[in-house]
């Protein structure tokens, strides 16, 4: 079988421009909801107990730094290797998981970005594009986002400053 264009899965499962980079949509959003008291307080209000999205990143796009309150798990679909880059904000040291089907390379079907730490992805070794999707829990919510700026990033984690340029607008 041959492999479909990135440009088929935008079409079919009807992605959109997100603001981080790359093309999304979201397909679930709990009807569970946490309340604001039931939650750390990081969290800006009451929350949907989970939700997900497609995310589809092509070649020379990447997922810019970023964090958010909650925890992120992300799953590999389709296409070529994607390596999710995460800056522990406790320790400062750089994380890096390629999702993949390629076991034996060191690839993961799953990797989980955890709650306030900075993170963004790109393309592993100049592959097409990475179909995955993303399960944020509590739920995502645009109060929560915080899109990394390059000279604050780079003067808090001077060490990481090929990573954040690379990873940030």
């Amino acid at each position: 079988m041959q492999k479909q264009p990135a440009s088929y899965w935008i079409e079919k499962l009807q992605l959109q421009k997100h603001i981080e980079g790359g093309s999304f949509r979201e397909v679930y959003r709990s009807s569970l909801i946490l309340e604001k008291n039931n939650l750390p307080d990081t969290f800006n209000g009451s929350r949907n107990s989970s939700t997900s999205i497609y995310f589809l990143l092509e070649y020379g796009q990447f997922s810019a730094l970023h964090r958010i309150a909650s925890d992120e798990l992300w799953h590999f679909y389709y296409g070529d290797a994607l390596t999710v880059y995460e800056i522990d904000a406790i320790t400062g040291e750089l994380l890096t998981k390629t999702l993949g089907s390629n076991i034996e390379n060191g690839e993961v079907f799953q990797v989980a970005v955890k709650a306030g730490n900075w993170f963004g992805a790109a393309i592993t070794n100049g592959g097409g594009y990475a179909l995955v999707g993303c399960t944020v829990s509590p739920g995502f919510d645009f109060a929560d986002f915080e899109l990394a700026q390059r000279a604050e990033l780079i003067e808090q984690y001077p060490q990481h400053a090929v990573v954040i340029s690379s990873l940030t607008r």
